[in-house]
C-alpha cells in the first residue's frame, strides 16, 4: 500500500487498502477495515476503476454487516450489480446469500448456496464457505445428517484454502453436533475448533458465543457465563455488533438460568435493540423471547407480554427454526397459564409438542415437557405420564452418551420438571407402588451408568497433590490458618478445570442403564427391614414406606420447616466440637437435642413405623445432609436410591457366597492419614482386632497405595482428614501422605472395596443436584460396588471418635452389618460428653452390607 501510494497505479492501491481491510476484518478490527474500504471505494471510483470497485464494494458489504449495518451492506451489494465482471457474478451472489442468512432469511440463503454448490466452476474458497454456511441453515431446520455431510465435503476441502477456512468449518462441525444432541462429541469437537483456531492466528470471540450454546445444553451455566462474557467483551473491544449482539444475548440467557431476571432482562433488552437497528428479525424475535421469559421468571409479565410471545412464536416457527420455536412456544404457554389463559396455555403448549417431537433429544424433552403441562391442565393423566415416560426415556438415551458422571449428574436437571409431574399424578392416585418406582425413575440415574475405569489425569492429579502440599504449608501458622495465597487458589482451579473438561471429552462406553427395582425383589433384598423413600413435590415432602406386607404413601410438611431445623442442628453441632465454657457446650447440647427431636417429629414420627423396625433410608436433596441415625433408635441405613440399595445388598450376597468357598472374605486394610492424633492411636487399637491386617501409616499411606489396598479389599478403614467441597463436590477429598484422594479420582480409578469405615470429617455429606441426583464419596463407592460404608456428615473430633470406631470394628468382627455394628456402637457412647454427642449423632451407615 505504501510503495502504490508513492508510485503505484490506482488499481494497485485500491486493491492494497483492500487486502489490508481484510486483514483486519478477519482480527474483528471491522471499524478500521471500514475506513480502509471507504478509501478503497473513493480510489476506484475516482479513476472509473469497475471491477476493483465491485471487489471492494462486495467486501465493504461483509465488513458492513459485521458492524451490523445491514442497510449499508444491502446498498453496497446493489450497487455492485451492474458493475460486476462475468468472473464476479458467483461472488455477488454467495455475499448477497450470506446477507440474506445474517437477515434471517434463510430459505432464499439456502436455495443461493445450493445453486452456488451446484456449479462447477464454483472455487474452492467459495466452495468451502457455501457448504458450511448451508450447514448451519440445515441444522437450524433440523436436517442435522445434511448439515453434517455437507461439512464433511468442506472439511475436506478447507486445508487447501487456508487455516482460517480450517478453524471455520471445525468450529461450524462442533456446533451442528451439539445441536444435533451428540454432547460429548460436540464438546471434543469445539475444543478442537479452539486449537484451530488458535493455529490460524484468530480471535476467539466467535467460537466462546458458540461453545456457550453447548455449555448451557450440558447445564455448566458457570462455565457458559465466563465464555458468553468472554465473547461480549472481545466483541465490544473491537467495535463488532453482529456477533456482540449475539454474545450479549447468550449473557441474557444465562442470567435468566442463573436466577437473575433484572439482569437478564436488560441484556435482552439490549441484544433485542441492537438485533432491530440490524434488520434481523429471527434474532430480534429470540432476544425478545428471553425479555418474555425473564419477566414472566420476575412476576412482572402481563398481557402485552402474551401477545409479544405469540408474535415471537409465528416468526420463528416461519423461520423454521424448530429449536427457537419450541422454545417460544412453551414460554408463551407458562405465561398463558400464569395469567389464568387456561385453553390458550394449552393449545401453545401442544403446538411445542407437535414441533419438538422429531427435533434432537433436548429439544424433544422440552416438548414433552410442554406436553405434559397441557395435559395436566384437561386433567388428563394418563397423557401426563406419557409424555413424562417418553421425556425421561429421552433423558436416559441422552446421559448415558454423556462419559463424565460430572455431566450425567447435571443432565437429569433437564428431566427435574417431568419428574414433578409425573410424581403429583402418582401421589394425587394414592398407590405407594406406582408413587415409588415413580422416585426411582428419577433417583440417582446417573449412577446407574458407571464409565470404565480412566486413569487419563495421573498427572494432572499428581500436580494437584503438589499444589495441595504447598497450600499447606502456607495457610497454617501454629494453631492458627491463614488465608491462602490467591496465585496458588486460581493454580489450583486451572488444574481442577483441565481436570473435568478432560473427563466430558472423553468418549461415552457401553454402559448398562438398569431398570426401576419391582417390590417383590425390594422386599426379598430388605430382608424384614422396612424401607422409606422421601420424594419432594412442588416443596412439600412426602415418604413411601415399604413394610414386609404393604406399603403406604404418606404426605409431611414443607421441605423448607425440616432444612431450617438442619440448620440450627448443624450450628449446636459445630459449638459441640469447639474449646468453650461448659455452659456454652451444655446450651448447644440442649439446642441439638431439641432439633434432633422436632426432625424426629417432622421425618418420621407421622409415618406409623414399629419401633423395633430396622430402616432404609432414601433421602432426597438437601435431606442427605442430615444426620439419619439421631432420628431413630434401631439400626438403619441410608442409600441414593432403593435401587442402589438393592444392588449393595446383592453385592453382599455374593461377597458372602464367595466367602463360604474361599475360606474368608479378602483382606482388611487400616489406614493412618497425616497430622490426625486420633487416626495414631485408632489404627494401632483396629491392628489388635485385625493382626492380619495391612496397615499403612504416614509417610507411606499415600494415595497410589492405598487405592491399591482398597481394590478388592473386603474391609478398609480409612483415619484421615476429609473436606467437602460443596463448590466443586467431584473434588472433595481425603487427606492422605501425599495430598488429597479426591472423589474424581476414587470413582475414574475404579475400585470398590466391599466395606468401608471413612473416619473422617464430612465424609458422608454427598451434594445435592437438580433432578435427585448426588455426588460425594457415599454415592461414588456404591456406584463402583461398595457394599456398605460409615461416614459423617460433619466435623468430628478426631480423638473421641477412637472409642466409637474400635467398639464399631468389634461388633464387625462379631459378623454384623454396618448399619448394626454401628447403631450397638452408638448406644455405648456416652453422650453427656460434646464429643461424643457428636459423633453419635453425626455417623451414619450407608448400603445393605
Amino acid at each position: 500500500m505504501r510503495r502504490a501510494r508513492r508510485s503505484g497505479p490506482p488499481a494497485a492501491l485500491a486493491l492494497a487498502l483492500r487486502a489490508q481491510a481484510w486483514g483486519h476484518r478477519a482480527l474483528f478490527a471491522a471499524a478500521e477495515a471500514k475506513r480502509l474500504l471507504d478509501e478503497a471505494a473513493t480510489v476506484a471510483r475516482r479513476h472509473r476503476l469497475d471491477h476493483v470497485l465491485a471487489e471492494v464494494l462486495m467486501t465493504r458489504s461483509v465488513v458492513n454487516q459485521e458492524l451490523g449495518n445491514m442497510a449499508g451492506a444491502s446498498r453496497d451489494l446493489d450497487h455492485a450489480r451492474p458493475i460486476v465482471a462475468a468472473d464476479q457474478a458467483i461472488e455477488l451472489a454467495f455475499q448477497r446469500a450470506v446477507l440474506d442468512q445474517n437477515l434471517g432469511r434463510l430459505g432464499p440463503a439456502a436455495e443461493a448456496y445450493r445453486s452456488l454448490l451446484a456449479d462447477d466452476g464454483l472455487s474452492a474458497r467459495l466452495r468451502v464457505v457455501a457448504g458450511n454456511n448451508l450447514a448451519m441453515i440445515e441444522s437450524q431446520h433440523g436436517r442435522h445428517a445434511d448439515a453434517l455431510r455437507l461439512l464433511a465435503d468442506a472439511g475436506r476441502a478447507a486445508p487447501g484454502v487456508g487455516p482460517a477456512h480450517v478453524a471455520m468449518v471445525s468450529e461450524t462441525q462442533a456446533w451442528v453436533t451439539v445441536h444435533a444432541g451428540r454432547l460429548g462429541e460436540g464438546i471434543r469437537l469445539f475444543d478442537e475448533a479452539a486449537r484451530a483456531h488458535e493455529a490460524a492466528g484468530l480471535p476467539l470471540g466467535e467460537h466462546y458465543v458458540e461453545y456457550a450454546d453447548a455449555l448451557i445444553d450440558l447445564r455448566l451455566i458457570p462455565e457458559a457465563a465466563g465464555a458468553a462474557q468472554a465473547a461480549a467483551a472481545e466483541f465490544e473491544q473491537h467495535g463488532v455488533p453482529l456477533m456482540g449482539s449475539e454474545a450479549e444475548l447468550r449473557v441474557a440467557q444465562l442470567a435468566l438460568l442463573a436466577g437473575d431476571p433484572e439482569r437478564a432482562e436488560e441484556a435482552a433488552t439490549a441484544a433485542a435493540r441492537s438485533f432491530d437497528r440490524q434488520g434481523r428479525r429471527a434474532w430480534k424475535a429470540r432476544a425478545a423471547l428471553v425479555r418474555v421469559e425473564a419477566r414472566l421468571q420476575a412476576g412482572t409479565a402481563g398481557g402485552g407480554d402474551l401477545r409479544e410471545a405469540r408474535r415471537i412464536c409465528r416468526t420463528l416457527e416461519e423461520q423454521e427454526t424448530w429449536a427457537y420455536a419450541v422454545d417460544a412456544y412453551v414460554i408463551a404457554g407458562r405465561l398463558a397459564a400464569r395469567l389464568g389463559r387456561r385453553t390458550d396455555a394449552v393449545g401453545l403448549w401442544e403446538r411445542a409438542a407437535e414441533l419438538g417431537r422429531k427435533s434432537p433429544v433436548l429439544v424433544r424433552m422440552r416438548g414433552s415437557v410442554a406436553g405434559a403441562n397441557a395435559a395436566a391442565i384437561r386433567a388428563d393423566d394418563a397423557g401426563v405420564l406419557a409424555y413424562c415416560r417418553r421425556g425421561l426415556s429421552d433423558l436416559a438415551r441422552h446421559r448415558t452418551a454423556l462419559a463424565s458422571v460430572e455431566l450425567r449428574v447435571l443432565a437429569s436437571g433437564h428431566g427435574a420438571e417431568l419428574g414433578q409431574l409425573g410424581l403429583e399424578v402418582m401421589v394425587r392416585g394414592g398407590s405407594a407402588p406406582r408413587a415409588l418406582d415413580w422416585m426411582e425413575r428419577t433417583r440417582a440415574a446417573a449412577l446407574l451408568a458407571v464409565e470404565p475405569p480412566d486413569g487419563a489425569d495421573g498427572d494432572d492429579l499428581d500436580e494437584l497433590r503438589g499444589l495441595h502440599a504447598e497450600l499447606e504449608s502456607l495457610t497454617t501458622e501454629g494453631d492458627r490458618q491463614l488465608a491462602p495465597p490467591e496465585p496458588l487458589v486460581a493454580k489450583q482451579k486451572t488444574i481442577e478445570d483441565r481436570i473435568r473438561r478432560a473427563s466430558w471429552r472423553r468418549r461415552a462406553g457401553d454402559q448398562a442403564v438398569t431398570s426401576p427395582i419391582r417390590p417383590a425383589r425390594l422386599r426379598s433384598e430388605l430382608g424384614g427391614r422396612v424401607l422409606v423413600e422421601y420424594a419432594n413435590l412442588k416443596g412439600d415432602l412426602v415418604a413411601v414406606v415399604v413394610e414386609p406386607r404393604n406399603s403406604r404413601l404418606v404426605r409431611l410438611g414443607p421441605v423448607a420447616a425440616v432444612l431450617s431445623q438442619v440448620r440450627t442442628l448443624f450450628f449446636a453441632l459445630r459449638r459441640m466440637t469447639q474449646e468453650l465454657p461448659e455452659s456454652s457446650l451444655a446450651a448447644a447440647r440442649l439446642s441439638a437435642d431439641s432439633r434432633v427431636a422436632r426432625l424426629r417429629r417432622m421425618l418420621l414420627a407421622p409415618l406409623g413405623l414399629p419401633p423395633d423396625a430396622e430402616l432404609v433410608v432414601v433421602p432426597v436433596g438437601q435431606l442427605h445432609g442430615i444426620p439419619w441415625s439421631a432420628l431413630w433408635d434401631q439400626p438403619l441405613s441410608l442409600a441414593p436410591s432403593a435401587g442402589v440399595w438393592a444392588r449393595t445388598a446383592a453385592a453382599a450376597d455374593r461377597m458372602s457366597r464367595r466367602a463360604g468357598r474361599n475360606g474368608g472374605p479378602g483382606p482388611t486394610v487400616l489406614v493412618e492419614g497425616p497430622s490426625l492424633p486420633g487416626a495414631t492411636t485408632e489404627v494401632l487399637r483396629l491392628r489388635e482386632l485385625y493382626p492380619a491386617a495391612t496397615a499403612l501409616s504416614p509417610p507411606q499411606s499415600t494415595s497410589g497405595e492405598v487405592l491399591r489396598l482398597l481394590d478388592g479389599a473386603a474391609l478398609v478403614h480409612l483415619a484421615c482428614h476429609g473436606w467437602l467441597r460443596a463448590d466443586n463436590p467431584h473434588f472433595s477429598s481425603l487427606v492422605l501422605s501425599d495430598g488429597p484422594l479426591t472423589v474424581r479420582e476414587l470413582h475414574t480409578s475404579g475400585v470398590a472395596p466391599h466395606r468401608l469405615v471413612l473416619a473422617s470429617c464430612q465424609s458422608g455429606a454427598d451434594v445435592a443436584y437438580a433432578g435427585d441426583e448426588v455426588v460425594g464419596f457415599i454415592s461414588s463407592l456404591l456406584a463402583r460396588g461398595t457394599a456398605g460404608v460409615v461416614a459423617s456428615v460433619a466435623a468430628v473430633p478426631d480423638v473421641a471418635a477412637v472409642d466409637l470406631m474400635y467398639t464399631l470394628h468389634e461388633h464387625l468382627a462379631g459378623g454384623q452389618t454396618l448399619a448394626r455394628a454401628l447403631h450397638a456402637a452408638r448406644s455405648d457412647l456416652d453422650r453427656t460428653e460434646a464429643a461424643n454427642y457428636v459423633n453419635w449423632c453425626t455417623f451414619s451407615a450407608y448400603g445393605a452390607a
